[in-house]
Formats: structure tokens, sequence, C-alpha cells
């Protein structure tokens, strides 16, 4: 049993339950929940949120590390009628073996089959089309009668909502909708600590 100190005197034994319990729940390490809860003082939720925290921070520092190896992912919906396949991309052909990574594939997969994303990020909408939603979105506010000061923050927030609806990544994940795509794919990468991209998908479906 570790003693660790809490505040001033208070001293919170952590036990090796409590530290098998934060894996249970978060996926990380035993070094890294036993950090956690010693910096928590042995507070079972602060310590998800310290490593949610500390896992998004790294995985931010993994984004840009080149992602060659991965799998395809394949949903086929349960009428048999609609079904998308996603390129997922990571670092190593173990991870991409993974039975985390290979899940999350599938989940992708799954999710373009419900939620019908038409552009996999922001980006990848077409110049023009975005310049007329955007054009859109600002017409309205004006004839809505808003202040011009504060129409380039209403346009903004028409634009993320507009996204979430379009866009792959930007879309709340189906499983869990408090979580965005690219959200869940942070999470991945701390978990499995390699960059992980969606490359691309496709969605199928039988015309009606």
């Amino acid at each position: 049993m570790l003693e660790i100190q809490s505040g001033e005197s208070e001293k919170v034994a952590v036990t090796v339950a409590m530290v098998k319990e934060l894996r249970q729940q978060t996926g990380a390490g035993v070094l890294d929940c036993r950090k956690a809860l010693d910096a928590t003082g042995g507070d079972m939720d602060k310590a998800v949120e310290w490593l949610r925290e500390k896992g998004m921070a790294a995985a931010v520092k993994k984004t840009g590390r080149e992602a060659k190896e991965g799998v395809i992912g394949v949903y086929v919906h349960h009428d048999k009628k609609s079904a998308a396949m996603v390129e997922l991309n990571c670092e190593t052909d173990f991870v991409a073996r993974t039975d985390e990574f290979q899940v999350l594939a599938k989940d992708l997969a799954m999710h373009v089959v419900a939620s019908k994303p038409q552009f996999l990020t922001p980006e990848e909408i077409p110049a023009e089309e975005a310049e007329r939603i955007r054009s859109g979105f600002e017409a309205e506010a004006r004839n809505s009668g808003k202040p011009e000061k504060i129409i380039p923050r209403i346009v903004e927030g028409k634009l993320a909502k507009y996204y979430e609806e379009v866009c792959l990544v930007e879309q709340p994940f189906v499983r869990d909708p408090d979580v965005k795509v690219k959200d869940l794919v942070k999470q991945n990468i701390a978990r499995l600590g390699e960059n992980i991209v969606v490359r691309r998908f496709a969605r199928f479906e039988l015309d009606s």
C-alpha cells in the first residue's frame, strides 16, 4: 500500500484496487494511474479528469507525426441497404492490429452510415460552396436586424453548426453525442500512443 500526502496533513492510502479501478475506467498505464491518484489526493473522479487532460495534451503533440499504417473499417447496416468504409491510419502495424484500433475503425464506419457526412473536414468543402454558405449566413444575420458588430460572431456560430452537420470530424460521435469525432480520435491517440488520422471515407446506400 502506498501512502500519499493530500493537503497539509491528511494522508490518503492509494491501494492496488484503486489503481485497478482507474485503469479500467481510463485504459491508462499503472504508473500514470498512480501519478493521477497522487496528484488528486486519491479522488477517483478528479484522477480521471487529470488523466484526460494530460492525455489530450500529449495527443496534440503526436498529431504531426507521420501515419502510414492502418486498416479499412467496414460497417454494413443490418438491413443490408447501407454501408460505409473508413481508412484509418496510424504509425505502426503493431497498433493497427490492436483490437482498440480496429474497433475504432469499425465504429467510425458505423458513424458514417448513421450520420451521413458529406466531407471529411471543413477544409475539404469546395471554396465556392464554402463562400456561398458563409454569404448566406451573413445575409440572414443582417436581414434579422442584428447589430453589425455581432454579425461575424453569429456567422461563425452558424458555420460551426453547419460543419457539425456535414463534416465527419466535426460531427458528434453517434455512440456518444457529447464527444466530437475529432475528439474521439484524440482520445485514442492518447490511449494508443501514436498519431491516428482519418484519411478518407465512402458511404454506400441503395436507391429507394
